[in-house]
Formats: structure tokens, C-alpha cells, sequence
């Protein structure tokens, strides 16, 4: 079985700098912590170049103490005609000059760094001798090495943890921001939108996608903070050295090599990204699948069809690990890569250094930075890795926040706290956008104050469509809907949905306690407010005969609950909304017969001094409306009371003989 994701209808692409500025929009509320995170980070690269100045100092002193050794016997001599009196002067001259010279080569060969003297006369107005007669380091210079070295530590391991607090905390900020902005723009979607997409793809997007951007923000400023600034206080240190000391041509050197670190990382950054974009696409799948089969489990239990499920879940598993493995494998190919070129660059350099004739002393100051420089350019390798497969998830977070089916409201929307006459539908068409023909066509009929309306008639006759338009869940394609003579795209959003009230035939509960429930939409109303309309439902009783009552969780979508019982509290929350207009999709057609009269109680005092606009699939239910609205293939072919239409004889008089009315 082959298990393959689909793409979204309102996927698109983004450039990478698109990408990554949408992200910057979110962070810059954070900019200061974010600021103070990469400045600490740019700090602790300046921690390399104390000690990139003593290496050269170093090593010059292990050869000026060769030398003083070696020199040690051509002194012996001349020291003891120095010594002599009767000594000729020019000897004496000469043997003085010569001394002056080696001490003048020795003094040259123990070249300190430019903060060294600064240090040694702070030192000296204290009255501490850093060095002694012979320049050897004093034991107050080593006192001040152990007191200091751990001070250095630790204010290097405050910067470390202030660079990654504050990046981190920047991060979450902007990961939540973004998550509650997805959620927000998801919901204000029109329902067509909804009925489009997969609701496991809509939460792997909302998410998990998100959490790519804490990455962002967290591992990759904090690598781009360091790296790019150990690189430079160690690219700017040779630079500095070659050209103290004369190396230019071995600068050049290492400068047309330099390159060549980012030469694996660019090629295989674009094969990265496919494979990570399809990791991230088919993860969803995932999510997708162990949504539907959780949603669906009563069904799966029904007609035993686990091992088929779990079949189905092994092969998208399965699916999903070889696409994961094959970007693993791209992304661990660029640090083994980097690494073979950098040992063949500098074993080559040290070829060139060899035959160039170029000394240790030299060499050893330019080639420390340059292996220090290796971690910072692996780090960043690895970083572009991060870069690519980030933007595979920015793509997915963009392109759902970019798309735009949400029913417009406008600037100087009407505002309306009451309803008082009557709703019209005028000449009404609407498609729906996957569909190839209209759901309703030319639909005309009223709807007066405190009349009932009901429209029946058979599967995909526009039914349901009607009370989504009167609703405003969609907008009409033609035509329009108005109530009170105001067309209901002209009304503010928030007045017409506390006008209108529904209850449908599929109720869904929220997984929390009935009293809750009851409640949503109202969210102010008092428990006896609570219980008076739980009493209305016919729901009281039920809800009392257990031990928590009104605090008893109503489980994932009311499972916890009979069909009866939750369209009884879904009436119930109706009737403590308390709207003017009510639509109700036959809540009674699958309940048992007790139950149904129950149900049916509480749809009567729930209908009692509103106006209702009815879908009937049981015709008993209503008999007693002002008018029944007969459709057929999107059109009303038949209107009229139940008296007038059985009279007729046509597609409402055999609908009655089916149930047997009449």
C-alpha cells in the first residue's frame, strides 16, 4: 500500500529571505533579550585572542633560552678578560658589543603581547614583580594567574548562560505568539475552509511546525552569535600576524583555501531541503492518520478492523522513517565532509610551510587559529543544515497563515442587538468550490417573526446548506440573505452569530464537566441560570442521578454520555444563549423512543416565542409549522403547510407515506 502526502490546496513556496523576515517580525517585540543573548555570545569569542598572543612569545622563549645556553661558553672567556685590567680596550669594546647584541636578539625573542607592559606596570605600582632578573615568571605572577584564570572561567560562563537564557527565553516568547496567531487565523476561516483541509495536517502545522522556529532562534543565533565571531577574532589574528611578521605570502596561502570549507555545505544544502521538507510533509501524514483512527475508534472496534488500521499505520510509519533516514544522510554527509577538507588543507599547508622554508615560530601562531577556526566552521556547516530544514517548516507556518477564506466583514459593519421582523432569502445560489454544480439555485422564501419553518426533502437536496447561508457560515454566490432588510454581509459577524442559535443533529461536546458545557457561548451565566436551563432540556434528572453532577466530565466529544443525554445539554446551552432565531437540524431522528420524547419535550420549550428555521428528517416533528419548504436538487419544488402539501400529492406526500404519516 502505498501512502503518499498530499499537498494543501494553499501551499506555496517562499524564498529563503522571505522566509526568515516573516520570522524576524515576530522577534524584533524581543529584540532586547535577543540583543543582549548575541552580544554575550560575540564576547566569548574574545576570550581566543590572549591566548593566540602568547603562543609566538612562548615558543621565542623556548628558543631564546637555547640560545642563552649556547652562548653561555662564548661569554666564559671574554668574561675573564673583561675581568682583567691589562686587557686590551678594543677587545673589551668588542666583547661588550657582542654581548649587547645577543641580549638586544634575546630581548626581540621574547616578544610579549601589546597588553603585557600595561599589566607588569600596574603590577609594579602595587610593588609586584611579575618577572624576575632573568625573566622568569615570579611567583606573584602565578598567584595572579590562579586567583585570575577562574575569575576569566567564570565570567566566560556567565556570558555562555546569558547567551542561551535570553536567546531561549526569546524564543518560547515568539513560539507561543506564533501558535496563538495560527490558532486565531485558522479559526477565523470560513467553514468551506474547514471542510478542505485535514484536521491532522492543520495540527501538525499548528504544533509542531512552530517549535522549528524556537530552533531558530535558540540554537542557531547562539551559533551565529559565536562562531562567525571566533572565526573572525582568529581570521583577523593571522591577519595580523602576517603581517607583523612578514607572511604574506603564506596569508595568501591560506586564504585561497579558506574557501573551500563551504564548498560541501553549498552543494548539498538544496538536497537537504527537499528531504526535509518531505520529512516534515509526511510526519503530518502520521499525525493525520492517528487522528482519524482515534476519532473513529467506536467505528474501528465495530467492525473489528484494528490490525487493518495498524497495518495501514506501519506503512506510513515505514514511509515516513526511509524519508527521515535519507535526510539524515545528506545532513551528516556536510560534517565528515568539512572535516576531510580541512585535514587536507592543512596538511597541505604545512607542505607549503615546509618548502617555503617558513619556521616553526612562524608557522605555530597562524596554524592554532586555524584549527581553532575548524569547530566554528564545522558548527556552522551544521548550521546550514538547521537553516535548510527550518525553512521547509517556515514554508508550511507561512503558507497557512497566508491563506484567506475567512467571510469578510466590513469597516462600517452594521451593528444589530435585536431581531424584529423577518429574514429573507432572494433569489440564492451557492456552490461549493470542490463541487461541480450548485447546492442551491435560486432559492427565494421568508422567514417572519415567531414563524416555523421547515425544509425537507431528500440527501443532497440543500438542506443543510440553507441554514449554513442563514447562519452565515458562507456567503451567497448569488442572490442574498437578509434579516430586517440589512443584507447579513453587511452585519457585524459577532451580532448575527448572538441572534442566530443552532442545535445539530451531530452533537460534540467539549471534554469538560457539564456545568461547563452548558455554559459555553454564555460565559457569565450563574449555576442556578445553569440549572434552570438544564431543567427546560429535561436534562436535570440525569445529570443529578450521578454522584459529581454538574462537575461530571462530559469526555472526548460527550463520549462519556448516550446520544440522548448530549443532545439534551446541547439544548440546554441553547436555551441559556436565549437567541431569537433558532436552526435546528433533527436532533430526534436516531434516539430511541423514550429518549426521543424527552428530546422532543425540550426542543418545544427551547422553540417556545422564537423564530425557527427547522431541517426535518422525522416529518411528525413538524406538522404543526407555519411553512414546509420541499427541495430537490438545490431547489424548492414544493412550499407550503402539511395540510396543503399532503393535499398535493407530490414529493412531500410520498416523503409522508414512506414513515407512514398521515
Amino acid at each position: 500500500m502505498s501512502i503518499d502526502y498530499k499537498k494543501e490546496f494553499f501551499d506555496r513556496e517562499y524564498s529563503a529571505r522571505e522566509a526568515y523576515a516573516r520570522v524576524w517580525r515576530y522577534a524584533r517585540k524581543y529584540r532586547f533579550r535577543i540583543f543582549t543573548g548575541i552580544v554575550c555570545g560575540m564576547l566569548t569569542a574574545g576570550t581566543l585572542l590572549p591566548l593566540f598572543q602568547v603562543i609566538q612569545p612562548a615558543l621565542e622563549k623556548v628558543g631564546a633560552n637555547e640560545a642563552r645556553g649556547r652562548e653561555t661558553a662564548v661569554f666564559a672567556a671574554p668574561a675573564a678578560a673583561l675581568a682583567s685590567p691589562a686587557a686590551p680596550a678594543e677587545t673589551q669594546n668588542g666583547v661588550l658589543r657582542k654581548k649587547h647584541g645577543i641580549e638586544k636578539k634575546l630581548a626581540e625573542a621574547s616578544k610579549l603581547p601589546s597588553w603585557y607592559p600595561k599589566a607588569e606596570k600596574l603590577a609594579a605600582k602595587a610593588g609586584i614583580k611579575l618577572q624576575d632578573e632573568d625573566g622568569a615568571m615570579g611567583g606573584a605572577l602565578v598567584l595572579l594567574a590562579v586567583v585570575i584564570i577562574p575569575l576569566v572561567a567564570l565570567a566566560r560562563l556567565a556570558l555562555v548562560f546569558l547567551n542561551q537564557y535570553c536567546l531561549t527565553w526569546a524564543a518560547s516568547k515568539v513560539v507561543a505568539d506564533l501558535r496563538v496567531d495560527i490558532l486565531r487565523h485558522i479559526q477565523r476561516q470560513s467553514v468551506e475552509f474547514h471542510g478542505r483541509i485535514d484536521v491532522g495536517q492543520l495540527m501538525s502545522r499548528a504544533t509542531g511546525d512552530p517549535a522549528v522556529v524556537q530552533t531558530i532562534i535558540q540554537t542557531m543565533l547562539s551559533e551565529l552569535a559565536r562562531a562567525p565571531f571566533e572565526i573572525a577574532v582568529s581570521v583577523g589574528f593571522i591577519i595580523y600576524f602576517a603581517v607583523a611578521n612578514n607572511q604574506l605570502a603564506t596569508l595568501a596561502v591560506i586564504f585561497i583555501g579558506m574557501p573551500a570549507f563551504m564548498v560541501p555545505v553549498l552543494g548539498l544544502g538544496k538536497c537537504i531541503r527537499k528531504w526535509s521538507r518531505r520529512t516534515l510533509e509526511r510526519s503530518s501524514v502520521v499525525g493525520s492518520r492517528i487522528h482519524e483512527i482515534l476519532t473513529c475508534v467506536r467505528v474501528v472496534k465495530a467492525y473489528d478492523t484494528e490490525k487493518f488500521e495498524n497495518d495501514k499505520y506501519e506503512n506510513v510509519n515505514r514511509t515516513l522513517f526511509k524519508t527521515t533516514m535519507r535526510a539524515v544522510r545528506w545532513g551528516l554527509l556536510v560534517g565528515p565532509t568539512v572535516e576531510t577538507i580541512g585535514i587536507v588543507l592543512i596538511c597541505a599547508f604545512l607542505v607549503y610551510c615546509f618548502a617555503a622554508h617558513v619556521t616553526l615560530a612562524n608557522v605555530v601562531p597562524m596554524l592554532a587559529p586555524l584549527l581553532l577556526i575548524y569547530k566554528p566552521l564545522k558548527q556552522l556547516a551544521k548550521l546550514q543544515v538547521q537553516i535548510e530544514t527550518a525553512q521547509a517548516s517556515l514554508q508550511r507556518i507561512w503558507s497557512i497563515l497566508d491563506v484567506d477564506m475567512e467571510l469578510p466583514e466590513k469597516k462600517d459593519a452594521v451593528e444589530k442587538k435585536t431581531f424584529d421582523d423577518r429574514i429573507s432569502f432572494n433569489g440564492v445560489s451557492f456552490r461549493y468550490a470542490t463541487a461541480d454544480h450548485d447546492a442551491v439555485s435560486g432559492v427565494s422564501f421568508e422567514i417572519r417573526r415567531g414563524q416555523t419553518v421547515a425544509v425537507v426533502g431528500g440527501t443532497g437536496s440543500g438542506k443543510t446548506t440553507l441554514s449554513a447561508l442563514l447562519a452565515r457560515f458562507f456567503d451567497p454566490a448569488e442572490g442574498s440573505v437578509t434579516m430586517d432588510g440589512i443584507d447579513l454581509r453587511d452585519l457585524r459577524i459577532g451580532d448575527l452569530r448572538s441572534l442566530v442559535g443552532s442545535v445539530q443533529q451531530e452533537t460534540i461536546l467539549f471534554n469538560d464537566t457539564i456545568e461547563e458545557n452548558i455554559r459555553y457561548g454564555s460565559p457569565d451565566a450563574t449555576h442556578e441560570e445553569v440549572v434552570a436551563a438544564a431543567k427546560l432540556a429535561n436534562a436535570h434528572e440525569f445529570i443529578m442521578s450521578q454522584p459529581e453532577g454538574y462537575a461530571r466530565m462530559a469526555g472526548e466529544k460527550g463520549f462519556a454520555l448516550s446520544g440522548g443525554e448530549r443532545q439534551r445539554i446541547a439544548i440546554a446551552r441553547a436555551i441559556l444563549r436565549n437567541p431569537p432565531v433558532l436552526i435546528l437540524d433533527e436532533a430526534t431522528s436516531a434516539l430511541d423512543t423514550v429518549t426521543e420524547r424527552l428530546v422532543q419535550d425540550a426542543l418545544e420549550n427551547l422553540m417556545k416565542n422564537r423564530t425557527v428555521f427547522a431541517i426535518a428528517h422525522r416529518l411528525s416533528t413538524i406538522r404543526s409549522a407555519d411553512l414546509i419548504l420541499v427541495m430537490d436538487s438545490g431547489r424548492i419544488v414544493e412550499r407550503g403547510t402539511h395540510d396543503e402539501l399532503y393535499a398535493m400529492g407530490g414529493i412531500y406526500r410520498r416523503l409522508c407515506d414512506m414513515q407512514h404519516q398521515k
